[in-house]
């Protein structure tokens, strides 16, 4: 008879990563929001664009996973997050795209289809593509700061994992995925 605890878990998520220089430059929108509206700023290093959220996934499943990531095909493109956000709902302080890029709808679109044709669940909620800053946040309405536009080339998305460690969540890149040169 199997018990739950015969089949361990990973927490896993697909994401867009940014380089060491974009997570910084997304970082420096953090202290002056917090000013304005108070809360807990994520971590530079983990600060990320969740594609696709699967969950707990047993791990003998994480290479059929990988094989599914592997049959989509996507175009990289630019994507620039310009503006500061604020969820109401669940008090969070977030960078986000003024414009979507169509390659990355297609993206997010496609990776869900190969998710469903390998009947993996994971979180259907319509993407709305976001970086969070800060959890806890108290705001209103109005319309957040300008800041300063952070950009980067995004050349492949990545499988990962949540790793509970000393208090708080580390992320582990369990494989890329690369995406076609842009026109290739």
């Amino acid at each position: 008879m199997n018990h739950p605890s015969d089949n361990p878990t990973a927490r896993v998520f697909f994401a867009l990563w940014p380089a060491a220089t974009e997570s910084a430059q997304l970082a420096a929108w953090q202290a002056p929001l917090k000013r304005l509206c108070g809360g807990r700023a994520m971590r530079g290093e983990t600060l990320h664009n969740t594609l696709a959220f699967i969950g707990d996934v047993e791990l003998y499943a994480l290479e059929a996973l990988q094989l599914a990531a592997q049959e989509v095909s996507g175009e990289g493109f630019e994507l620039c997050f310009d503006e500061a956000r604020y969820w109401g709902h669940n008090h969070i302080v977030y960078a986000a795209p003024r414009h979507v890029p169509r390659q990355l709808v297609n993206l997010a679109d496609a990776l869900g289809q190969r998710l469903d044709a390998h009947r993996f669940q994971f979180d259907r909620r319509a993407y709305k593509p976001h970086v969070t800053l800060l959890r806890n946040a108290r705001w209103s309405d109005t319309p957040l700061p300008a800041m300063q536009p952070v950009c980067w080339q995004v050349g492949d998305f990545a499988l990962m994992q949540s790793v509970p460690q000393d208090g708080l969540t580390d992320y582990r890149v369990l494989a890329r995925f690369p995406l076609r040169a842009a026109g290739g």
